[in-house]
């Protein structure tokens, strides 16, 4: 499908950042940079004029450089941030001024034993407050255990598909999302094709359609594809939703309503 140039389609899913920053114990350092004038050269041309950045594992908690990069662009960025669990309200009114929308939990490669978490109670009181949600990246398969230690109220964000098991109905994953749609808001990223383990990305984004509604999705490059570089084709990123879905109104929510409303509060943004 020809992208739409007079609406103002978000890309919710990409990062930037720095060559050979990490933090003390990151299992990836990057040889490369990321800058987000790369990203908007490549994003531009297709009608992708907003953009949701989001914190790299490998940056853990120091919000520096997403901050910074959000007070350049205020208008057409938002961020979501990686905070410790005993992050408190002040911290969180300090991000959501800068543009931060949500916080990201990133537990792919790590344990999905979260205590911590569990008992944030204050931070969710916090979150629940300022209207942000958790966006949650988890291993193949481990997504229902990882929902289970949550608060059922907890807005959700969905990254990578969800990765589940398998592309059945009846999958865990699949089940334990759809059944904590019915008690709070659910969005799913479809983003990251090749991150699924082999699963068909299309069948899969249909699949949540059809569970979750056109109205819970989000389209999500995952620029630059960290540890996947060589997927790292902007405009075959941007194509993919096209052949995911095959519906030009869900292909719009995904890209355009969906995400405005999210992280804008607007449900179409207009081009300008």
């Amino acid at each position: 499908m020809v992208p739409d140039l007079s609406k103002t389609a978000v890309d919710s899913h990409f990062h930037v950042f720095d060559a050979h920053q990490a933090q003390p114990g990151a299992r990836y350092t990057p040889a490369y940079a990321a800058p987000l004038a790369t990203w908007q050269a490549a994003a531009r041309p297709l009608g992708v004029r907003r953009g949701v950045l989001v914190q790299t594992s490998f940056l853990g908690t120091d919000n520096r450089l997403l901050l910074s990069t959000l007070a350049q662009h205020p208008e057409t960025l938002r961020g979501v941030a990686v905070v410790a669990p005993t992050a408190n309200a002040d911290t969180l009114a300090r991000l959501h001024a800068a543009g931060v929308r949500g916080i990201r939990l990133n537990l792919s490669g790590v344990s999905h034993h979260i205590p911590e978490w569990s008992a944030a109670t204050a931070l969710w009181d916090a979150l629940a407050a300022l209207g942000w949600h958790v966006e949650l990246h988890t291993d193949i398969g481990r997504l229902p255990g990882v929902l289970a230690q949550l608060p059922a109220a907890l807005p959700l964000v969905i990254d990578h598909l969800g990765k589940p098991e398998t592309m059945a109905a009846g999958d865990a994953t699949v089940r334990a999302l759809a059944t904590r749609a019915r008690q709070a808001p659910v969005h799913v990223k479809l983003s990251g094709a090749y991150r699924l383990g082999g699963l068909d990305a299309g069948a899969l984004a249909r699949l949540w359609l059809g569970e979750l509604g056109l109205d819970r999705l989000l389209w999500g490059s995952d620029w630059p594809c960290t540890n996947h570089e060589a997927h790292a084709d902007y405009p075959a990123l941007h194509h993919a939703l096209d052949d995911w879905l095959l519906d030009r109104a869900a292909v719009e929510a995904a890209r355009v309503d969906n995400p405005n409303r999210l992280y804008w509060g607007s449900g179409t943004g207009s081009a300008g």
